[in-house]
C-alpha cells in the first residue's frame, strides 16, 4: 500500500467512524421522540451482536477430536454464571476469557 492509499483508507475511517457517531444525533433530534422501531432496534440489537459473537467463537469447535470441546462448555458456564450473579458484562467477558487462556494452555 502506498503512502497515499494509507493517508486515504486512514482518512475514511476517520469519516466513517465520524458519521456512525454524530448521525443518530443529526437524524433524531432532541426535540422529537425517538420512533418505535429505533427503540426497538436498541433494545434487541445488543443481544443479537452477542449471540453472533457466540456462534462465531464456537463454529470451529469439532466435538469428536481434541479436548471435545471442553474448555468451551466450562467457560460458556462461567460466564453465564458469573454474570448472573455479578450483572457486569466486562467482568464476565475478562473473566470467561482469562479462564479459557488458563484451560488451553496448562489443561487442554
Amino acid at each position: 500500500m502506498t503512502f497515499t492509499q494509507l493517508l486515504i483508507t486512514i482518512g475514511m475511517m476517520i469519516l466513517g467512524t465520524i458519521l456512525t457517531r454524530f448521525l443518530p444525533f443529526v437524524v433524531f433530534s432532541s426535540d422529537k421522540p425517538t420512533p418505535k422501531y429505533i427503540q426497538y432496534i436498541g433494545k434487541v440489537l445488543p443481544a443479537a451482536t452477542f449471540g453472533l459473537l457466540v456462534v462465531y467463537c464456537l463454529k470451529d469447535i469439532d466435538l469428536f477430536s481434541g479436548s471435545h470441546g471442553i474448555p468451551e462448555a466450562i467457560c460458556i458456564l462461567i460466564v453465564a454464571l458469573l454474570h448472573l450473579w455479578k450483572k457486569q458484562m466486562l467482568l464476565s467477558i475478562s473473566v470467561g476469557t482469562i479462564a479459557y487462556m488458563l484451560l488451553v494452555q496448562l489443561v487442554f
